[in-house]
């Protein structure tokens, strides 16, 4: 199974970009993806940007991931 998390682009240089995770900052791979910018929302796999979402896909697919993590504990 694999799991891709949505991230915000916050930089872009040349084929890499800074993202945030919900406040968490990472440098990502824009190799397989074409077309995103600063601001866009980005589903990330493995260090690489895999397809682009809406903020609304963005925000609903964290919170699940919240609900999860508060269950499991």
């Amino acid at each position: 199974m694999c799991l891709a998390v949505p991230a915000k682009i916050e930089r872009i240089k040349k084929q890499t970009a800074t993202v945030d995770f919900g406040g968490v900052r990472r440098e990502i791979s824009l190799g397989i993806l074409d077309g995103v910018r600063v601001g866009d929302y980005v589903l990330v796999h493995a260090g690489f940007a895999i397809g682009k979402v809406t903020k609304q896909e963005a925000d609903d697919t964290l919170g699940a991931l919240k609900e999860l993590k508060r269950f499991s504990r």
